[in-house]
């Protein structure tokens, strides 16, 4: 195998006011730190069908140590 992989490293931001400028402001401000968005997981409870936090995944390569 020739050169060295490149680790992943991963971010999650908890939101706890789900609203489309909360997600909104968390992607851009994170995407803007130079991590690409890799998704959103939606916490619902059984009273609401709105969603109750979600969390937001970002993900980039970093060099490998060593």
């Amino acid at each position: 195998m020739t050169g060295a992989a490149k680790r992943l490293r991963y971010k999650f931001v908890e939101l706890s006011t789900v609203t489309d400028e909360a997600i909104e402001d968390a992607v851009n401000e994170w995407v803007g730190r130079g991590w690409e968005f890799d998704g959103i997981r939606f916490v619902t409870n059984e009273a609401s069908r709105r969603p109750a936090m979600a969390f937001i995944s970002f993900v980039r390569a970093e060099p490998p140590q060593g």
